[in-house]
């Protein structure tokens, strides 16, 4: 049973997300406060969960904030953010700061947890992956055991990096549309938001490349979308 914690200062909102996503199968725990979702996190042991809901706009500690020390804490742990406003440069900070998925508030159940299933589903091995990869100029990628290392390094990457990084990698050279890659890496079959492609590959970028505005991974094909490079 994947263990959920939404992180959300309206009761009621809350309470309603906590019901139906319970009734999903899903294990919740709840905070009203970036700094109490923190303290739960960082309680005796480290409470573990395998998803993170959170709002941006919470009262104290804006979600933007909880969002980054939560990184900080697991490159790993997927976070999906609940914004009010879909179409403003909130969208890009809540990504920017480690976000992998976000929903317009209000949202509805079905999409939530449609969101959920599809982030936890990245995590999970795909099979059509081949066994192992070559050593791609000193970045070796694991498609079996999902682990990827630099030069001997390993590199821990969330889910949809991870994802995204498998995607590109399986074909080298071929150049991804942003709305094939949100199709394939987010589950988005309709019409998605290409942010969430453009700040997933800046955050990979910034690990797996030596110099990110020089990527020699993952290569932007203007006009077109992205690339693996090393052929």
């Amino acid at each position: 049973m994947p263990q959920v914690l939404l992180i959300e200062d309206d009761a009621s909102v809350r309470d309603g997300m906590e019901l139906v996503l319970r009734r999903h199968g899903y294990a919740i725990d709840t905070a009203a406060t970036g700094e109490e979702a923190l303290a739960l996190l960082d309680g005796p042991g480290g409470h573990e969960v395998d998803l993170v809901v959170l709002d941006l706009m919470l009262p104290g500690m804006d979600g933007f904030e909880v969002c980054r020390r939560i990184r900080a804490r697991s490159a790993v742990l997927p976070i999906i953010m609940l914004t009010a406003r879909g179409d403003d440069q909130d969208v890009v900070a809540g990504l920017e700061a480690g976000a992998d998925d976000y929903v317009t508030k209000p949202v509805t159940a079905p999409v939530l947890e449609a969101r959920i299933r599809a982030v936890l589903r990245r995590a999970e091995p795909s099979g059509t992956d081949r066994a192992a990869e070559p050593d791609f100029a000193g970045l070796v990628i694991d498609r079996v055991g999902l682990t990827v290392t630099k030069r001997g390094t390993a590199i821990a990457l969330p889910p949809t990096e991870l994802r995204l990084l498998l995607e590109l990698s399986a074909s080298p050279g071929r150049v991804f549309s942003r709305e094939q890659l949100l199709a394939s890496v987010w589950d988005h079959t309709f019409l998605g938001d290409s942010r969430l492609v453009d700040a997933a590959v800046g955050r990979l970028r910034a690990k797996v490349e030596d110099l990110a505005a020089r990527p020699r991974y993952v290569q932007t094909v203007r006009g077109f979308g992205y690339r693996f490079g090393p052929l």
